[in-house]
């Protein structure tokens, strides 16, 4: 063989693993947005990307969807409701028990 013949082989084998790569790295997008959103199902969005590359890539934009649908303050229901702490829960149970105690004692008087 002679060099060109070389030379060929040689971006034969880098073309064949950037396509690779980029093969892997593209699968990866869901799994990386849904690890910025703090995504509760994460793991199972990463371990479908992997799969997807099994499947010819059929549930890869069904994987897009499940990771973007997804947002850390409103969950998925888009509406806001934020996690409250265990000290905000406890006072507002406290005013809702005064609340009822005050509301019992004007229907017996």
């Amino acid at each position: 063989m002679d060099g060109l013949s070389w030379f060929a082989l040689a971006i034969i084998f880098f073309v064949i693993l950037t396509l690779t790569y980029g093969i892997v790295a593209i699968h990866d997008i869901p799994y990386k947005i849904a690890k910025a959103r703090n995504h509760p199902h994460a793991q199972a969005i990463h371990t479908g990307g992997w799969v997807s590359l099994f499947t010819l890539h059929a549930i890869w934009p069904l994987l897009w969807i499940w990771a973007t649908a997804y947002d850390p303050s409103q969950g998925y229901s888009g509406s806001d409701n934020r996690a409250e702490s265990p000290a905000e829960k406890k006072r507002e149970v406290k005013r809702l028990k005064a609340r009822i105690a005050e509301l019992e004692s004007e229907i017996k008087t």
